[in-house]
């Protein structure tokens, strides 16, 4: 899908703070609401745009712990990657689980309160899997940047 500038400026603004009410984001790009509508809808209905949400605050949450893990499946088959992908949908902890090239097979990105619960996250939840023969793990001593804005 090809998308002009106001498209891109549409966006923007959209990834700024999805709340803009589309006569804000009319006014900003001047242009009328009518097309901005249209422009917003069809961004929709083509997947460019998927979905609104509220970001939450971790650490207001409790939520005071990063952890990325490093995961080794214990064969590369298709069988045990569905396996693998299945299990990780049902663990609300992980908040990403990408499927990556290199020395491991996967990276999570685990949202959690504190050290206790990654260890018991750890031993009861993710190390049980059958799929998994090795996990490596790295806590995040702190956040320099993170951002769901990415350049359009």
């Amino acid at each position: 899908m090809l998308l002009d500038e106001t498209d891109k400026k549409i966006l923007r603004l959209l990834q700024e703070d999805a709340r803009h009410t589309l006569k804000d984001i009319a006014n900003r790009i001047n242009l009328s609401l009518t097309p901005v509508h249209d422009r917003v809808k069809r961004l929709e209905r083509e997947g460019v745009i998927e979905k609104y949400v509220a970001i939450l605050s971790k650490k207001k949450l409790g939520n005071n712990l990063t952890v990325y893990c490093q995961v080794t499946l214990a064969k590369q088959t298709y069988d045990t990657s569905e396996g693998f992908n299945q299990s990780i949908l049902n663990l609300p902890e992980v908040v990403e689980c990408n499927y990556v090239s290199g020395n491991f097979d996967y990276m999570l990105k685990i949202i959690i309160p504190d050290m206790e619960s990654y260890h018991h996250f750890h031993q009861k939840k993710l190390s049980i899997l059958p799929e998994v023969s090795l996990i490596n793990t790295v806590f995040v001593i702190s956040e320099v940047k993170s951002t769901t804005i990415f350049p359009i």
